[in-house]
């Protein structure tokens, strides 16, 4: 099981991008049952956010909405989850808080999982794919 990162989502339905072709392959792949793939709340709800500043709200939801169909079920982030989150982002000076709970996330369930970020590369413990090589 792959657990996907917002940059997955953002890359694949916006402009021209060296990533954009990886991710919308990777989304084609969740489509063909090629891969099976998650994602979490806080995940959709960053995409929603981030879509919502280059579209309008309606279009937005829309995308988000397809996405959560898309990638469902969707994977609820435990305490557990957040606090080694929290843990991992203290010991890692290059990944966000936000992006060490997905790396969490991904740990606790043994899933790999895939950023566009190279910095969940120095997390210990964590199998992950790097979307450029998709």
């Amino acid at each position: 099981m792959l657990v996907l990162d917002t940059s997955v989502l953002v890359y694949a339905t916006g402009a021209d991008h060296p990533l954009r072709e990886p991710a919308v392959r990777l989304l084609r792949d969740v489509v063909a049952s090629r891969v099976s793939a998650t994602t979490t709340p806080e995940v959709l709800h960053e995409y929603a956010r981030v879509r919502a500043r280059r579209r309008d709200r309606a279009h937005a939801f829309a995308q988000a909405e397809r996405f959560a169909e898309l990638l469902g079920p969707i994977t609820v982030v435990s305490t557990r989850d957040a606090l080694k989150g929290l843990r991992i982002w203290s010991q890692t000076s290059t990944l966000g808080a936000f992006d060490a709970v997905v790396a969490a996330v991904a740990i606790a369930h043994r899933w790999e999982a895939v950023p566009a970020d190279r910095s969940f590369g120095s997390v210990t413990g964590l199998q992950w794919i790097d979307l450029a090589s998709y």
